[in-house]
């Protein structure tokens, strides 16, 4: 059963509505890095499980970037769950941690290499540092 937002205040339904689920300004951050450097990529494969953010075919290498509340990154600050009706998000969350634990051992199975990015590691600080251990980790997949 769907989590219902019957009890959200329409001021946090209104805020919720802009949030994008595709091409994220985190996502286009990463593409970017990736094409500069000679990557090419297909962008949100519906053909394979969870729709990953960025596609590799010639490293069958698939690339979600995660937004750290949306996907409960562990022991990251931006993953906490919020104070107002928390058995709602407490079951979204839930939810998409399933849903992600699911379409990884999917992907595995098909033969894919996943790799996850997540919002905390793409600040100014960590960026450069973070796309260089992806690449790494791109290359090396056998």
């Amino acid at each position: 059963m769907k989590p219902s937002f019957e009890d959200v205040s329409s001021e946090r339904r209104q805020l919720m509505s802009k949030i994008r689920g595709t091409n994220t300004s985190i996502e286009v951050l990463c593409r970017k890095y990736l094409f500069a450097r000679g990557f090419r990529y297909r962008k949100n494969v519906r053909s394979l499980p969870g729709t990953p953010d960025i596609v590799l075919n010639k490293y069958k290498t698939v690339i979600f970037v995660n937004g750290c509340f949306w996907h409960h990154h562990e022991g990251c600050k931006k993953a906490r769950i919020p104070k107002t009706h928390v058995d709602f998000w407490q079951k979204k969350i839930d939810k998409n941690l399933s849903n992600d634990q699911l379409h990884k051992q999917q992907l595995e199975f098909l033969g894919w290499q996943v790799i996850t990015i997540w919002e905390c590691n793409l600040t100014r600080k960590l960026f450069e540092q973070t796309m260089k251990e992806v690449i790494d980790k791109i290359i090396h997949f056998k």
